[in-house]
């Protein structure tokens, strides 16, 4: 599965009525982490979205969101499961300590 592009718009429909759980990676073009971290997303959704919807997020683009969601860094990824966020991570994460936090989620 590949992962999706969410918007301010459209981040009600994809991630908080979600029947799957959802990580939300917020980013930036300017954020060196966070192009670090994309890669890994990118591996991680190839592995487990068919259990689990992986998003991203354009702050640059899309403000509204990541403000109501306390977003103060870059990269962050929040899991959400029926709506509500059950973890979040800032800055960079290796692929083990990501794949924790999911198989945690999703078992």
């Amino acid at each position: 599965m590949a992962v999706i592009e969410i918007t301010d718009q459209s981040f009600e429909e994809e991630v908080r009525k979600s029947t799957k759980p959802v990580l939300v990676d917020y980013w930036a073009d300017w954020c060196s982490p966070c192009k670090q971290l994309s890669p890994i997303i990118d591996e991680l959704a190839e592995t487990y979205g068919d259990r689990m919807v992986f998003a991203k997020l354009d702050t640059n683009a899309n403000p509204d969101i990541p403000m109501q969601q306390g977003v103060m860094a870059l990269p962050t990824l929040q899991f959400y499961v029926n709506g509500e966020v059950v973890q979040q991570f800032q800055g960079g994460k290796t692929k083990a300590a990501l794949i924790r936090a999911i198989e945690s989620i999703i078992d």
